[in-house]
């Protein structure tokens, strides 16, 4: 499938409503694992502890040293952060909460 494809936008959405609905994260988890390949999986991980990093305001060629990742990447991160009211600082707040609550129960 292409990137302009009209699918895209389409199973991403449905995706993200499944997934949105799991509301279990060891399912989620086991469900990434088997979607995507151990290199994606990486990529993946690799994307959110930049955001993560970024959030602590870790410099940039720092983040590139420790996540073997681009600047370009990681500019592009650090745009992301900027935007008002955008995804990764919702997502990050979820984490947080969720970490939060997961000490509670332990």
């Amino acid at each position: 499938m292409k990137i302009n494809d009209p699918r895209v936008e389409e199973n991403l959405s449905e995706l993200a409503s499944a997934l949105a609905a799991a509301n279990d994260a060891d399912l989620i988890k086991d469900f990434l694992s088997r979607l995507l390949s151990p290199s994606e999986l990486a990529d993946v991980a690799a994307r959110w502890a930049l955001v993560k990093a970024l959030e602590r305001k870790t410099p940039q060629r720092e983040i590139a040293k420790n996540l073997g990742l681009s600047l370009c990447k990681i500019t592009r991160g650090s745009r992301e952060m900027k935007n008002p009211n955008q995804a990764f600082q919702k997502i990050l707040a979820l984490a947080a909460q969720a970490g939060d609550h997961k000490n509670k129960q332990e």
